[in-house]
């Protein structure tokens, strides 16, 4: 293939099984779950158990010819730190994973687990984001990365500047693209003119423009704009594997991108995998050879 993918926003659990703002969220057989007291299909009907593993998404990875992946978290799996550090050490060479923590003591927790960074939901959460900064502090000392999604408004952008501002050695990953289609796109793709080591990553973007759906032109203009804005140095590609693939495949998550004719071959490099790997440190990844499907 000749090229490195790297998925910087990935999801991994045993299984879900939480309440995040007082609504039910429980894995169910067949790829569904109860989410927010809602049956949905959470994840494709062939993980017939709920368990959203590892395995599976390494078998994804390798068909796609996806090198190394990012998993992060979010309230609605509930905490899987314990699961995570054991990812983290079988498959070290392929997974990056974050884990969940909410004042020094659980991040230090977190760290002595061996997970290299702490993912926020930021835009669940009510406190400010300012109330964490011992936590932010201690990660930078330690050489963390932080993954954290903004609300799709204008109220966690400052205090995201500050953050950044008294942690300029703190890793920062802005995810979902900086939601693209809200008004706060521009003010949260701009962060990474705040600090330099602040990157914006592109995991949900398809299903922010599921409506339009693939090959997404309007996605493909918007990571042009924030390019624009900031440089291709700065942009990640994402999948938010699993939930995505219910209506797409894994591959398709970033084939759009490989294959549009809106951008270069150089620019498509570095969002697809050569940011992510300096970013993240990736080193000594597989060689996945591309397999033919039977039904071509």
């Amino acid at each position: 293939m000749g090229k490195l993918i790297i998925d910087a926003h990935s999801h991994l659990w045993l299984k879900q099984d939480t309440y995040v703002d007082g609504k039910r969220i429980l894995s169910l057989k067949n790829g569904r779950s109860i989410f927010m007291d809602e049956e949905v299909q959470m994840v494709p009907p062939f993980i017939i158990d709920g368990q959203n593993t590892a395995e599976i998404f390494l078998s994804n990875m390798d068909y796609a010819q996806v090198g190394a992946a990012v998993v992060v978290q979010e309230l609605i799996d509930g905490c899987q730190n314990d699961y995570l550090a054991d990812v983290q050490r079988r498959f070290s060479d392929r997974f990056f994973c974050m884990g969940m923590a909410w004042n020094a003591d659980e991040a230090q927790a977190v760290i002595d687990a061996g997970l290299k960074g702490i993912a926020y939901p930021g835009h669940r959460m009510q406190q400010p984001l300012t109330t964490l900064m011992p936590v932010f502090k201690l990660m930078e000392r330690q050489g963390m990365v932080l993954s954290i999604c903004l609300a799709d408004d204008e109220r966690q952008i400052a205090e995201m500047g500050e953050v950044i501002e008294e942690c300029p050695q703190l890793k920062v990953a802005i995810g979902h693209f900086g939601m693209p289609t809200t008004a706060s796109f521009r003010s949260q793709v701009l962060l990474a003119r705040r600090g330099e080591n602040v990157m914006v990553e592109s995991g949900g973007i398809t299903w922010l423009y599921h409506p339009e759906f693939y090959p997404y032109p309007t996605a493909i203009r918007r990571i042009r704009e924030a390019a624009d804005l900031v440089g291709w140095e700065r942009l990640m590609w994402g999948s938010d594997y699993p939930r995505t693939i219910t209506a797409i495949t894994y591959r398709m998550s970033y084939d759009f991108v490989e294959k549009s004719a809106e951008l270069t071959t150089d620019e498509k490099a570095l969002f697809l995998g050569e940011n992510a790997c300096r970013f993240y440190g990736f080193k000594n990844l597989p060689e996945l050879p591309y397999i033919k499907n039977m039904s071509e």
